[in-house]
């Protein structure tokens, strides 16, 4: 039975100072943070990504650091992610071909202006009411995670898989755990599922207290959190199965 790992990704209050939104439906939209590091090669920019989430018009010409890379994305082809922090590269690095790892991010609450204009709120009953934690994409690993070591020793045709990555076009190759998904089990949801309680967007709910390694204190939504076998198990029955109810219980 594969194990997991749920990474925080994507922009946040800080970077770029926005957060992507969640919809009253539980539809979503991934926004990557700027990239910060000098590039080597050519990289979108937040207008490449033709994204609906309304950005400062000074940051619109800005380069993403997009990572995770999903097939489903726009610039993307195929499933990579890489990181250059050992909090987070560490527990991934334990992972091996066929585990899981998913990608959570914080969401802002937002309703749309077709939904505005009519005055009714029908949001889904687990959305957060300003912002909640939720994940929003899976890998199942096509190999085992690949240390910084190992990628500079892989031969081009495997080092090729990785190109698009944002860690990969940086000036200097930076990542301490690089990550190829399955292309038939790695996606983007279209829904998102939640890791926060409907009441409270900095309050965990079980898939953080009781299903995974995490406490649910403290600034919970930012740390790696493990997941064992039958807490995967459990946690893609509720995905694919739309039982979020499960989730609070």
């Amino acid at each position: 039975m594969p194990r997991a790992v749920a990474i925080n990704v994507g922009a946040n209050t800080n970077l770029p100072g926005v957060r992507g939104p969640i919809y009253p439906d539980g539809r979503f939209e991934y926004l990557p943070i700027p990239e910060r590091e000098p590039v080597g090669e050519e990289v979108p920019t937040y207008a490449d990504l033709d994204l609906d989430t309304a950005l400062p018009e000074d940051i619109l010409d800005t380069a993403v650091h997009l990572d995770p890379t999903f097939a489903e994305y726009a610039c993307c082809d195929r499933y990579t992610y890489g990181d250059d922090y050992g909090v987070k590269a560490r527990p991934l690095l334990e992972l091996a071909a066929g585990d899981y790892v998913f990608f959570y991010a914080t969401l802002s609450t937002t309703r749309r202006d077709s939904e505005m204009s009519t005055g009714r709120d029908e949001s889904a009953p687990w959305i957060a009411p300003e912002w909640g934690a939720y994940v929003i994409g899976q890998f199942r690993l096509a190999r085992d995670p690949i240390s910084a070591e190992e990628y500079g020793e892989l031969p081009p045709a495997d080092r090729a898989w990785f190109d698009t990555n944002a860690h990969v076009r940086r000036e200097r190759f930076d990542a301490e755990v690089m990550l190829a998904g399955d292309p038939e089990e790695s996606m983007l949801y279209d829904q998102a599922l939640p890791l926060s309680t409907a009441e409270a967007g900095s309050d965990a709910n079980r898939v953080v207290t009781e299903l995974s390694s995490d406490s649910g204190k403290g600034p919970w939504w930012r740390r790696p959190m493990r997941f064992q076998p039958s807490a995967v198990e459990e946690l893609l029955e509720i995905r694919e199965n739309d039982g979020f109810e499960r989730c609070f219980r």
